[in-house]
């Protein structure tokens, strides 16, 4: 299956794995933002650390415009595989197609680490 249009690179799984792990500790200990709504206007306002995007969202017009808001703003962003494993880090019952990463809590150092990796990844 063809990568849908918004999804500019390839995040590796262990890479995606990190994201997740990310999502979860910083929805527990943190603040998140969960959504595209409130990624968008998190992002705008420039509150996110780190935004966090499922691969598999349909419409892929939901998410078309959140990368381009993202270098902008100079947030890194990053894929993950499946919309459902988002949403239950993120610590829903439902899927959700985007996280923001507001605070990161007790994650402050996968948080960094993350968002170093950023540059390399997009190459």
């Amino acid at each position: 299956m063809a990568r849908p249009i918004y999804v500019r690179f390839e995040t590796p799984a262990d890479v995606a794995d990190k994201a997740l792990q990310l999502v979860q500790v910083a929805s527990e200990t943190g603040k998140v933002r969960v959504g595209t709504n409130e990624v968008t206007k998190s992002t705008e306002r420039a509150e996110a650390k780190l935004v966090v995007m499922a691969e598999d969202v349909d419409p892929v017009e939901i998410l078309i415009h959140i990368p381009m808001l993202c270098e902008e703003k100079r947030i890194p962003y990053i894929y993950v595989g499946k919309k459902a494993q988002l949403g239950q880090s993120a610590g829903l019952s439902k899927s959700a197609a985007s996280v923001a990463i507001v605070e990161p809590g007790e994650a402050k150092g996968l948080l960094e680490e993350l968002a170093q990796s950023f540059p390399s990844l997009k190459k």
